[in-house]
């Protein structure tokens, strides 16, 4: 079995609009069912999280000097074997909470690991326009997106605060399953391949600079 962080993408915990954190409820039934599946996993929360006021990167800090928060966290991202990133709409992009969070971690804690995109709005559209770009952040993030997504419209009406479906269970336990259960075949897939052959040998995580990635 696997292990999955399930990133929540909103900071907000106030009205208006009403009601508040519905991310929240969308992140727990996505905890939910893949408990189910016999996963463990880790809801991580930006309201959990104090980081810097000044943005400044894991990687950017000595080992001595970095902020305890953001290196647990770096441990967590490292040790899990896939993501689930739950995002509302914002200006046609991802949720800046999430964005701002991801940004602080390199891509070598993400890289040879599967992610899966949920998206979701008070609205009709249900954060389907934050889905396009969250694909091309987290490919470049090195945890790339599964082919199915979960978009959830009106998302005050199908899940109550504790992240169960008011109706419709198991049609919305389905719907989320096909996006969870390519998470969990890929997770355990890469998890082998990983035992089998280390990735960074396959493709080194640079130590100095950018430009080791750069064309000769």
């Amino acid at each position: 079995m696997s292990h999955f962080l399930v990133f929540l993408g909103s900071a907000r915990d106030s009205t208006p609009p009403s009601p508040a954190r519905l991310g929240l409820r969308v992140a727990r039934a996505c905890v939910a069912l893949l408990r189910v599946g016999g996963h463990t996993v880790e809801l991580i929360d930006p309201l959990d999280i104090e980081l810097p006021q000044i943005f400044k990167p894991h990687f950017a800090y000595g080992k001595a000097s970095v902020p305890q928060p953001l290196d647990d966290l770096a441990g967590k991202i490292e040790q899990a074997d896939g993501y689930v990133m739950v995002s509302p709409e914002y200006n046609h992009s991802m949720g800046p909470a999430l964005s701002h969070l991801l940004n602080h971690f390199g891509s070598s804690l993400f890289a040879f690991k599967p992610s899966a995109i949920v998206t979701y709005s008070a609205g009709q559209w249900g954060g389907v326009r934050a889905a396009v770009s969250m694909r091309t952040f987290l490919s470049e993030l090195g945890c790339l997106p599964v082919s199915a997504m979960v978009h959830v419209p009106h998302a005050q009406d199908v899940l109550d605060a504790d992240g169960e479906f008011l109706d419709d269970a198991d049609r919305w336990a389905g719907y989320f399953g096909r996006t969870l259960g390519q998470l969990e075949w890929w997770s355990e897939a890469a998890a082998r391949q990983r035992e089998e052959q280390d990735p960074n040998r396959v493709s080194p995580a640079f130590q100095r600079a950018p430009d080791q990635r750069n064309a000769p």
